[in-house]
């Protein structure tokens, strides 16, 4: 299952799963003014427990009123469309994770979720995919980076230039992120 299939199957979810639809959403969101997107975020998780994967996709498609999501990803790899086999290969390793993973597309970049954010992937120039991990105490070595541009969403960082760099080790660490992020 690609990003887009599984965007598709977490809004058919979203009213079982939050009691309203992306529309009903999008009218609470109409009545609040937030300068930022995790305004929005911990609104909906705050005020109406939303947990933070489907809370994060309304305020995402509410901002881009009415863009479909699937163009966040295109957009993300115009220009950039020899990074796509990558983004699909770190899509496929993470859908074989567990069920309970929710991937999460924005503009810049897309979120993979379980409980928390655990990988993050980012294109961050034209030859390079910048992947998070949240590894907390895991140390720093040549490889796995610390978070750089990241900052606080992420502990590590790894430089993607080939799907062939998705390895076992890589593979690993992107497990040992998932079990983390209970």
């Amino acid at each position: 299952m690609d990003s887009n299939e599984m965007l598709k199957k977490m809004l058919e979810n979203l009213p079982a799963k939050t009691g309203k639809s992306l529309a009903a959403w999008k009218e609470v969101l109409k009545t609040k003014d937030f300068k930022k997107h995790s305004e929005g975020v911990n609104f909906l998780k705050k005020e109406h427990q939303v947990t933070h994967g489907f809370a994060n996709t309304i305020v995402t498609l509410f901002r881009e009123d009415g863009q479909e999501t699937v163009d966040l990803v295109q957009a993300q790899y115009a220009g950039k469309e020899a990074l796509y086999p990558i983004y699909q290969k770190v899509l496929a390793v993470v859908n074989k994770l567990g069920n309970d993973v929710t991937i999460t597309p924005k503009k810049t970049s897309v979120s993979v979720i379980r409980k928390k954010q655990f990988v993050l992937i980012k294109p961050a120039t034209k030859t390079r995919i910048d992947l998070g991990l949240k590894l907390p105490d895991k140390p720093v070595g040549d490889r796995l980076g610390n978070s750089g541009p990241f900052g606080t969403m992420c502990t590590h960082r790894v430089k993607l230039s080939s799907a062939s760099e998705i390895d076992e080790e890589l593979i690993a660490w992107m497990k040992e992120a998932y079990e983390l992020s209970v």
